[in-house]
């Protein structure tokens, strides 16, 4: 069922592709006054709702505070106030432990972690009550990976950022949430899911036997923003069509040229 957003502000953060376009889209549709933010320009500007006048395209880097704290302000200045805050952007670079740099390292943590952090800050400082904050963590919150250190550290410090956040807001009426997505058929993974090897160890865990699609995740995100929601704060909710009942596979046989393309 379709919830009814009318008259209600988002902020959607990774809006240009993937889980963060399906939510952006479900909102439109819903009714509610939308801000979109990416640091892709392209992805931002092929969301064309019917009703333009209810959604705001933002070009930013989710990474700097001024960067929060100006979409913050757009929304209220341009809507009155904020209702819901989806903090999606994200990415991986793929490297082990011993191999990955500390400047991939810190980037992963900034993009994955940090904006998570600075959305919030921001975003619960002019809420009302019933307002809800939404982020966007990953299974490997608590499924480690070959290659995923960073990204697995960073999506386990969202949902430990959760709920801490959950815990401190609950006074003042707003509710804090994570979605754990599996495998989710978007840009980022599709050189990944085009690896036959790979694809078939990965289905072999999924007992849905397919990945995600990206509006699945964000029809979870927008029950998580709905009043069907309303006594649930500080969770975080799974969506991986059964994945978390297995384990990650073992795909340590892609290469070095593999992964880099995995970055482009």
């Amino acid at each position: 069922m379709m919830q009814d957003f009318s008259g209600k502000v988002a902020i959607v953060t990774g809006a240009g592709s993937g889980i963060g376009r399906a939510i952006v889209l479900r909102l439109l549709a819903a009714g509610a006054n939308v801000l979109g933010c990416d640091i892709d320009e392209d992805g931002l500007s092929a969301i064309r709702p019917a009703d333009a006048g209810n959604f705001r395209p933002v070009l930013g880097d989710v990474t700097r505070e001024d960067t929060i704290r100006d979409i913050v302000d757009q929304a209220v200045r341009e809507f009155g106030k904020l209702d819901m805050a989806f903090n999606n952007a994200g990415t991986n670079r793929i490297s082990y432990v011993t191999d990955m740099s500390a400047e991939d390292w810190d980037f992963i943590q900034n993009l994955c972690l940090r904006s998570v952090f600075l959305g919030i800050k921001h975003q619960a400082a002019v809420m009302p009550a019933g307002s809800a904050i939404i982020n966007t963590a990953s299974v490997n919150a608590n499924i480690p990976a070959y290659g995923f250190a960073a990204y697995a550290t960073a999506k386990a410090g969202i949902q430990m950022l959760t709920r801490n956040a959950a815990l401190e807001l609950a006074e003042r009426g707003i509710r804090v949430n994570a979605l754990l997505p599996g495998l989710v058929d978007t840009p980022a993974v599709a050189a990944l899911l085009g690896d036959a090897k790979a694809n078939d160890r990965f289905m072999e865990r999924i007992p849905a036997g397919r990945p995600g699609l990206p509006d699945e995740i964000a029809a979870a995100a927008m029950f998580l923003a709905s009043s069907e929601a309303s006594y649930i704060t500080g969770a975080g909710l799974v969506v991986d069509g059964g994945w978390s009942l297995s384990t990650f596979p073992d795909i340590r046989f892609i290469t070095d040229e593999f992964n880099q393309s995995l970055l482009k």
